[in-house]
């Protein structure tokens, strides 16, 4: 196989060579109106669909982020829940404005910084992504690191993840998306340092396997799986603690792939997405591809999964009927 071929087979096999060559453009085009985003196939993106009920909900808390934001809109807390329940809505945009915003008024405060960054990645601005993310792992440097409330809570309404774990797992994936590989390597190794939890420590896991696996680098990448087990506790992310004992062989595609569509389109973007990278490094590129262009057919183009097909399939020189 050549070594500029644009076949995804050539992506999945080549991956550790050359990373800058497969870098995907950020689209410069005008958003029409009402779009988020422009996809990294060119299409515009608009805000994914919610459910009636879900949607009532999102915006009577978003009601009360604004009431709390103009009583002190000097508040960091305040600034940095407007941004996050606008974006709850779909406004990714305005919440990244929000963030800027606050920034001005907070310029050294990492939290600020990170979501602005996650934000960036949803509207596939990764070079900005990047730039904050790495701005907010210096201002954690010597930090002691804190727990993050959740906005969307899970069923036993318990926080899963950090501030030191988000910056570092948000940054793996903005190098990652990007195509530089080794970059996301160092992020996700620093991320399982603080990976404290059963949640955190399956998420880092599942980014940084399949980082080492497009590295060739197949015994650190075994390594990663030997603390993974059925039994985990995990309490949210099983879709990452499924893939993974998937990689190890505790688990078959079907019945994941089953849990996954019956678990929503979110989930099944990020089960999907794995699934799809698993054949592809196992030379099964047509079933790799194949699985790619389906979860672009979902609507959920915010989801971490998604926007990783659609940056593959981007530097693969593919497009995808929708």
């Amino acid at each position: 196989m050549g070594r500029h071929a644009t076949s995804l087979g050539a992506l999945l096999l080549l991956a550790c060579a050359d990373n800058g060559e497969r870098q995907i453009r950020e689209s410069t085009a005008e958003l029409p109106a009402g779009a988020q985003a422009i996809s990294l196939l060119g299409e515009p993106l608009y805000a994914p669909p919610l459910a009636p009920d879900v949607r009532e909900d999102h915006e009577a808390k978003l009601a009360q982020a604004r009431a709390d934001y103009e009583a002190d809109s000097s508040n960091a807390d305040a600034i940095i829940w407007l941004g996050r329940r606008t974006a709850y809505l779909g406004g990714y945009r305005e919440a990244i404005d929000i963030y800027t915003a606050g920034l001005e008024k907070h310029p050294s405060d990492p939290r600020l910084y990170r979501h602005r960054g996650h934000r960036y990645i949803t509207v596939r601005q990764f070079d900005d992504a990047i730039a904050d993310l790495e701005h907010a792992a210096q201002l954690i440097a010597g930090e002691e690191d804190r727990i993050e409330p959740d906005g969307l809570p899970n069923a036993l309404n318990i926080p899963t993840s950090t501030l030191h774990f988000n910056i570092w797992y948000h940054l793996g994936l903005a190098r990652y998306l990007k195509g530089e590989l080794e970059g996301a390597l160092s992020a996700y190794r620093r991320c399982m340092e603080v990976s404290a939890n059963p949640d955190m420590l399956v998420a880092t896991s599942h980014w940084l396997y399949m980082t080492l696996r497009r590295l060739g680098l197949e015994d650190e990448a075994a390594a990663v799986l030997e603390p993974i087990t059925a039994g985990m506790k995990v309490i949210e992310n099983q879709g990452y603690h499924r893939l993974l004992l998937m990689y190890a062989g505790e688990l078959g595609e079907e019945e994941l792939l089953g849990e996954a569509v019956a678990a929503g389109a979110l989930e099944n973007a990020t089960v999907s997405y794995g699934i799809a990278n698993w054949h592809g490094y196992n030379g099964r590129m047509k079933q790799a591809e194949e699985i790619l262009r389906d979860v672009l057919k979902g609507t959920q183009w915010a989801a971490f999964g998604y926007i990783a097909a659609e940056a593959d399939l981007a530097r693969a020189g593919s497009g995808a009927s929708r």
